[in-house]
C-alpha cells in the first residue's frame, strides 16, 4: 500500500529532479517574443529565455525549436512562487564544449581562431562561443601594437582549460612549435632571427618556433662572447642539429657550415650567403651519422 511516507519521498524525489543543475526532458509548448515555454512535467511550464536557446546568438527560435520539439534542457534557476523554473540549452552546450576542449587539450590539438580583442597582456578570441585569452608571451611574433592583429586568423594550442574558473588560455607559440617540430628534420637549414642572447648561447626564432644555438655550436673556434658575433634582431641561417620531441627543444648549429675554424667570426656575410649550398653537404653527413 502507498503510505504517506512513500508519498513524501516521491515528492522529495520530484523536487530533487527539478533543482538547479538538473537535466530534464521537456516539450516546447509556445513561442514568445523573448523566449519559449516548455512543459517539463512541473507545476507550470518552464521558461527558456531567447539568450539561453543556443550558443549561437544569431538564430530564430522557431527554426531551432519548433512547437512540439522534445529534447533535454538544463535547469538554471529554481522554481519561483508560481512553480516556474528557468531552463537553458546554451548552458548545456557550454558544459559539453568545455568537455570537448579538455579532450582536445589532452590530445595536443591545434585549432584556428580569429583575434577579436586586445589588452596590455595579450589578445582575445572566440572559441565556439567561449572567450579565450592568448597572453602576449604566447604569441608567435613580437608585436608592439596588439591592435594591429585584430581580425587576424591564427593557429593555437591549448594552454589552460579551466571550466570552474571560466578560464580558457591559448598559445600560438606552442602551436607553432608543434607544427615546426613535426615538419623539421635533422640536417635541415632554417632561416630565422636572433631573439635573445644568453651566456650559454643564442635563441633563434624561425617559423614561429624557437631553437637554441649553443655557444659551442657557433664556431669550430672558441667564442668568448656572443656579442662579438651576433646582436638581437640579426638574421641567421643555421642547421638543425637535434630535435627533442619530448622536451620540445630544437638544437641548432652554425659551426657545421664553416669551411675553416673561426670563419663565422671573420666572414659571417659570406657564410650566410653560401649557407644553402653548404647545407647540402652537411645534411648528407648528418644523415649518414644517424645510420
Amino acid at each position: 500500500m502507498f503510505s504517506a511516507e512513500d508519498f513524501a519521498k516521491a515528492l522529495e524525489q520530484q523536487d530533487y529532479q527539478f533543482s538547479r543543475g538538473s537535466v530534464v526532458t521537456g516539450k516546447v509548448e509556445t513561442h514568445e517574443s523573448d523566449g519559449a515555454y516548455v512543459d517539463i512535467g512541473g507545476k507550470s511550464a518552464a521558461f527558456l529565455p531567447m539568450k539561453e536557446a543556443s550558443l549561437d546568438s544569431d538564430i530564430l527560435l522557431e527554426e531551432i525549436l519548433p512547437l512540439g520539439t522534445e529534447r533535454k534542457f538544463l535547469i538554471i534557476r529554481d522554481q519561483d512562487a508560481n512553480g516556474q523554473m528557468v531552463i537553458s540549452i546554451r548552458a548545456m552546450e557550454i558544459k559539453e564544449l568545455w568537455e570537448r576542449l579538455r579532450d582536445r587539450q589532452e590530445n595536443g590539438d591545434v585549432i584556428e581562431v580569429t583575434i577579436s580583442g586586445s589588452n596590455k597582456g595579450g589578445v582575445t578570441a572566440d572559441v565556439s562561443g567561449l572567450r579565450a585569452f592568448i597572453p602576449r608571451s604566447h604569441l608567435a611574433r613580437r608585436v608592439e601594437d596588439l591592435d594591429t592583429l585584430m581580425g587576424e586568423t591564427i593557429n593555437v594550442a591549448f594552454l589552460e582549460v579551466d571550466e570552474e574558473n571560466n578560464k580558457l588560455l591559448l598559445s600560438e607559440r606552442i602551436a607553432a612549435r608543434a607544427t615546426a617540430m613535426s615538419s623539421l628534420t635533422k640536417g635541415e637549414l632554417i632561416e630565422g632571427t636572433i631573439a635573445s642572447l644568453k651566456p650559454f648561447g643564442a635563441f633563434v626564432d624561425f617559423g614561429g618556433a624557437s631553437g637554441l644555438l649553443h655557444i659551442k655550436q657557433i664556431s669550430k673556434s672558441y667564442v668568448s662572447a656572443l656579442g662579438d658575433v651576433f646582436k638581437v634582431g640579426d638574421p641567421i641561417k643555421a642547421i638543425v642539429l637535434n630535435i627533442d620531441d619530448q622536451r620540445g627543444r630544437i638544437a641548432l648549429s652554425t659551426q657545421v657550415l664553416e669551411k675553416y675554424p673561426g670563419e663565422i667570426l671573420k666572414d659571417l656575410p659570406t657564410m650566410m650567403a653560401e649557407a644553402e649550398e653548404r647545407a647540402k653537404n652537411v645534411a648528407k653527413l648528418i644523415a649518414e651519422g644517424d645510420n
